[in-house]
């Protein structure tokens, strides 16, 4: 960079200096084995509305190298100021890179500042140990220590993002490591990681109207940063790539079931398992070695997009199918579309497609994603009772704001998310017949520990003087 230029004036420069750290720290992880040897790993950029990119990876560890003690957490983790005269180095790094905020009292009007708490619930309580698994999460060692100042604050260990030493001294960054404490912690992790792109909302205004409409028209846009866009460009060769497939897998698995009676046994969804699409003649073609380690998935479909979303439920449950009017016939007669279809087959009644639908989401989607699906499922789909649908799904559909707040709790902020977004669709939690929900009363009343606060008053009438006691008890 020239001048006084920025990072985010030369996205250009920005993108090119971030894969080639982003390539150094994989090969650090994967094959210098940092932290151990490494069986699985995945791996999502994102590129913020703010600020630069990020990666978000998530490792699975060889068994004999798994981090299950509170030595080996402290080994690979540290949440404290390192000493600034055993190492200053990591110590400027660290201050530079690792500190949140702050927030809080200190400054309430921090990004991460949600109702007048910080949404990462920093700061940290202090801790002379680490604990292994508190509700599926390691609670790092934080010590008391002397505050040092850090821009405009003091600061201490309860301030401090968790990092390894290593990996922070090498790259000169922000570098979160975290350790998984359970499989519950796993799951999550691995939906954040999927959560999807940033979008943006446009709203179209038109200035020369005196008379504005009451409705303004907003649209929920795909937003791509000028270091995204950037990213893209240098990807183009994929797409040529793209270009030059002929069949698609499901349309190279009609001709499959042309010529191969074996593969008549399997659901699309199965093929993977057995047989391998091979891009160049764009064939499916059968696996020399077992496939049991291989997962398919098939690409999710929105409620909206009622013939795809129907198609998608017919081939999980047709095989051998040859075209697509193959697989809307049903019993010899040809349906005129995939929903028709689906009713012949007796698949949409009651509302077992809606629950398989909700479990299959779940266990790749985040909540958020959820609570919408659930929206526009009581919006377009015909439920017979949309009640039960609440109550078998409630955890997954609360699960962000659980782990956020508590298991009492999230329930209510997840149904008053709910309201707001069945509004979309002209109803509202009354008209679905789920409880309606007064959030700013339910969350006071469930904000306090009962016991506790008559604990309180009963010392506080103790302290009160005869007439306070006759106004108290008139």
């Amino acid at each position: 960079m020239q001048g006084r230029e920025r990072p985010e004036n030369r996205p250009d420069i920005v993108v090119r200096v971030f894969k080639m750290k982003l390539s150094e720290l994989l090969d650090d992880l994967i094959k210098r084995k940092v932290f151990g040897c490494v069986t699985s790993y995945i791996y999502v950029i994102e590129f913020q509305k703010r600020g630069l990119p990020h990666c978000h990876i998530l490792l699975t560890l060889d068994s004999s190298y798994k981090i299950r003690t509170k030595d080996d957490i402290d080994k690979f983790v540290s949440a404290e100021l390192p000493n600034i005269n055993v190492n200053r180095r990591l110590f400027e790094i660290v201050t530079k890179c690792m500190v949140h905020g702050p927030c809080g009292i200190i400054n309430p009007n921090a990004p991460c500042m949600k109702d007048g708490e910080c949404s990462k619930q920093f700061p940290k309580a202090f801790r002379e140990e680490t604990e292994e698994n508190v509700n599926g999460y390691p609670v790092y060692k934080r010590r008391c220590i002397e505050s040092v100042r850090v821009g405009k604050h003091y600061i201490d260990n309860r301030w401090i993002v968790p990092y390894n030493p290593w990996l922070s001294k090498k790259y000169n960054a922000h570098t979160n490591v975290e350790v998984c404490a359970s499989v519950k912690s796993v799951k999550y992790l691995y939906k954040y990681v999927y959560k999807g792109h940033d979008a943006a909302s446009i709203t179209l205004k038109n200035d020369d109207i005196v008379n504005h409409d009451e409705i303004l028209n907003f649209l929920d846009g795909r937003y791509v940063s000028a270091p995204e866009a950037m990213w893209r460009l240098r990807q183009e060769n994929e797409a040529v790539e793209r270009a030059s497939i002929k069949d698609t897998t499901l349309t190279a698995w009609f001709k499959l079931n042309l010529i191969d009676e074996e593969a008549h046994e399997y659901y699309y969804a199965d093929i993977p398992q057995y047989y391998v699409f091979d891009k160049p003649s764009t064939k499916w073609q059968k696996r020399q070695r077992g496939g049991q380690q291989v997962i398919g998935r098939m690409a999710v479909v929105s409620v909206q997009d009622s013939e795809r979303f129907y198609l998608r439920m017919l081939l999980l449950r047709k095989t051998g199918v040859i075209s697509f009017n193959d697989l809307k016939t049903i019993d010899g007669t040809l349906c005129e579309t995939f929903q028709e279809a689906c009713k012949v087959l007796g698949l949409l009644d009651g509302d077992q497609h809606w629950h398989d639908t909700l479990l299959e989401a779940a266990r790749m989607q985040m909540p958020s994603y959820l609570r919408i699906l659930f929206a526009i499922i009581c919006g377009f789909g015909e439920v017979e009772n949309i009640p039960d649908l609440w109550t078998q799904h409630k955890q997954s559909l609360s699960e962000k704001f659980v782990h956020r707040y508590s298991e009492e709790t999230g329930p209510f902020y997840a149904l008053a998310e709910l309201n707001e977004l069945l509004k979309s669709y002209g109803l509202n939690l009354r008209k679905v017949n789920l409880p309606s929900v007064d959030l700013q009363c339910d969350l006071f009343r469930l904000s306090y520990d009962a016991i506790e606060e008559q604990s309180k008053a009963n010392a506080n009438i103790e302290k009160l003087n005869s007439e306070q006691r006759y106004a108290v008890y008139i």
